[in-house]
């Protein structure tokens, strides 16, 4: 049934109502009567909107109309009384990531380079000097443009290049493709909000949403544009910033290939030239001695870079660079600038940061794990995903260039990289696997020990595979436990975090929150050792907890939840993405839609329908 409608007087009067607290958005804290009569202008039959759930939605369907400029449109019930559960899937699908693609291309670029990271009037885009299609069609395009440069980056910079890019900062070119008429722009997704540039690892989880709704193509286009960052900038990118570019992200290349080759596969060229960059990557920022590999043969996140990571708040460090200012006798502001400018240089402040930026590659920024520690350790995260890539390239080898793969003058068999994988496996449950804890723990290499944090990462072998059936049990039964909160895991115990300190942030990747990747490599690792009812149980406490949410905050779907609260209202470092925004959700947030799409697949039908009605009490009429 359809109601035609004042667009606008109906919208204000829904507002003036329901919206007590004026933060253009009708949510469970309004203190409205939550009943709202509308009456159609042509034959003036009356409905009630009732309950928060349904105002939302009706404020959502209105303030779509009046994007379109409508005076009288119409409204369908059917949309006001959708099954949330089908309606934030619908929007995930149909809208959200539309929403969230981006080309840096002509018609593309003033979407990328207006945005609140860009500080000054004249944006700066940076091209590889190698790119030589790139240079060429984005020099031609400053012509046209007023409002960006172009710089192109030397062939070879160094860490200290890289850092006077601060003064000023920009965004990096990603791949080009011929169409018809002209180049453009290789598309990819953004995380959404202020993450309006492609993340490393956000791309992988959000390939995998793309895939479950059907949009192989850009799915492919991520990879795409993973191999153009490793032939021009020499890694996947934490993002692709200027400020970026001496740190790469988690591994997940090789498993984003799996995925999009398990669905479709547009020629063996293409695999092949995708599966030559992965074994690139693998071996020049993974595999060289010294930088990311360390003597026990095991891998660490380890970040280039000189001094403080740009990308932070002011005053995010202030708690940390106190002690030095007052070792230097100087207020926290002017020791910070003498610092930043290299005019003061501190050894032990300089470790610190190494620690620091290798933590933000890990992608867990920031946890107690990894706080001035994390280039000393070998990461059980980093770890499980590269002996996933060693186990793919091998699969990858055997099923599609017949056990022999030739890259110049190498021919890699798909057995040596099995035995690599076998190796990397005997190394983890010697130095990383705690038969007493039931859990994988990071080793520290420089003091030979396990450093017993207990983090949602030591699930991540379940995922990759790389557990025996007793590890299995055990990572499931004891371990697993201590993780669990109504509405999924947490990313590390309670217990973990009981001594850290009062006065400093608290950390966003520890208890109490969760995150979408945690869910999503633990849902995949409970079923590939067969504990599918409890990868059903954990699938329906996340998407308890998105669904509820969602029905309670006007369709909010944020970059991370409170699980000790079951809500998105974090109170801890950097706030939450997702959550800003005025009368309607328009993008979600990146893994945390793909978390649903993968969530519902895996769901029975019986979970499904019971999660709609869970949290679906209230009537219409």
């Amino acid at each position: 049934m359809k109601f035609l409608l004042n667009i606008d007087k109906v919208f204000h009067a829904l507002l003036l109502q329901e919206d007590t607290d004026q933060d253009r958005k009708i949510t469970k804290d309004d203190k409205g009567p939550k009943k709202f009569v509308l009456v159609d202008e042509t034959s003036k039959q009356e409905v009630a909107i009732i309950g928060t759930y349904h105002l939302s939605n009706l404020l959502q369907e209105l303030a779509q109309l009046k994007e379109m400029n409508l005076g009288m449109g119409e409204v369908d019930l059917s949309r006001i009384q959708e099954n949330p559960v089908h309606r934030i899937s619908r929007k995930i699908k149909d809208d959200y990531w539309e929403e969230l693609t981006r080309t840096i291309d002509k018609k593309g670029l003033g979407q990328i380079i207006e945005d609140e990271k860009t500080s000054s009037d004249v944006a700066t885009l940076y091209v590889a000097a190698k790119d030589k299609q790139g240079v060429a069609y984005f020099q031609e395009l400053e012509k046209e443009l007023s409002n960006f440069k172009v710089e192109i980056l030397p062939e070879n910079y160094s860490m200290e290049y890289v850092e006077t890019l601060n003064e000023k900062p920009g965004i990096l070119a990603l791949a080009l493709e011929q169409k018809t008429y002209s180049l453009q722009g290789v598309p990819f997704v953004v995380p959404g909000g202020r993450f309006n540039e492609m993340y490393g690892w956000d791309s992988y989880f959000i390939g995998v949403g793309l895939l479950i709704d059907g949009q192989v193509n850009k799915a492919m286009a991520i990879a795409e544009n993973f191999k153009y960052q490793i032939i021009h900038y020499g890694k996947i990118l934490n993002a692709n910033r200027s400020y970026y570019l001496t740190r790469t992200q988690p591994p997940l290349y090789s498993s984003l290939l799996i995925k999009i080759a398990k669905k479709k596969i547009p020629s063996l060229d293409w695999l092949r030239s995708h599966l030559e960059t992965v074994i690139l990557e693998y071996n020049t920022v993974w595999m060289v001695q010294g930088n990311r590999l360390t003597p026990t043969g095991l891998n660490r996140y380890k970040a280039d870079g000189i001094g403080m990571p740009f990308e932070v708040e002011p005053g995010h460090f202030d708690d940390v660079l106190e002690p030095y200012a007052k070792k230097y006798n100087l207020p926290v502001r002017e020791f910070e600038k003498q610092y930043l400018q290299r005019t003061l240089i501190d050894a032990e402040l300089d470790v610190y940061f190494v620690h620091d930026r290798s933590m933000r590659e890990s992608g867990h920024d920031t946890t107690n794990r990894l706080i001035n520690r994390c280039a000393n350790l070998n990461s059980v995260d980093v770890n499980s995903f590269l002996y996933k890539y060693e186990k793919d390239v091998a699969y990858l080898i055997k099923e599609h260039f017949d056990t022999a793969f030739q890259v110049g003058d190498v021919v890699y068999t798909s057995e040596e990289w099995e035995q690599k994988a076998l190796s990397r496996k005997n190394k983890m449950n010697e130095l990383c696997w705690n038969e007493a804890s039931s859990m994988y723990f990071d080793y520290d290499f420089v003091n030979h020990e396990q450093f017993p944090f207990q983090a949602a990462t030591t699930f991540f072998p379940l995922w990759a595979g790389l557990c025996d059936e007793n590890q299995a049990k055990k990572l499931v039964e004891v371990a697993l436990p201590q993780f669990i909160k109504t509405g999924g895991i947490t990313g590390s115990t309670k217990a973990s975090v009981a001594n850290a300190s009062k006065e400093a942030p608290q950390r966003q990747w520890d208890y109490p929150f969760g995150w979408a990747p945690h869910q999503m490599l633990l849902w995949e690792g409970l079923i590939n050792y067969n504990y599918l009812d409890k990868a059903q149980e954990m699938v329906y406490r996340w998407l308890w907890l998105i669904t509820k949410n969602a029905v309670d905050y006007n369709g909010t779907i944020p970059e991370k939840f409170d699980l000790e609260i079951n809500s998105h209202k974090v109170f801890a470092e950097y706030g939450n993405v997702g959550t800003k925004f005025d009368y309607i959700a328009k993008e979600g947030f990146g893994w945390v839609n793909a978390s649903y799409q993968y969530g519902l697949q895996i769901l029975s039908e019986e979970l499904k329908e019971k999660l709609g009605e869970l949290i679906f009490p209230d009537t219409i009429f």
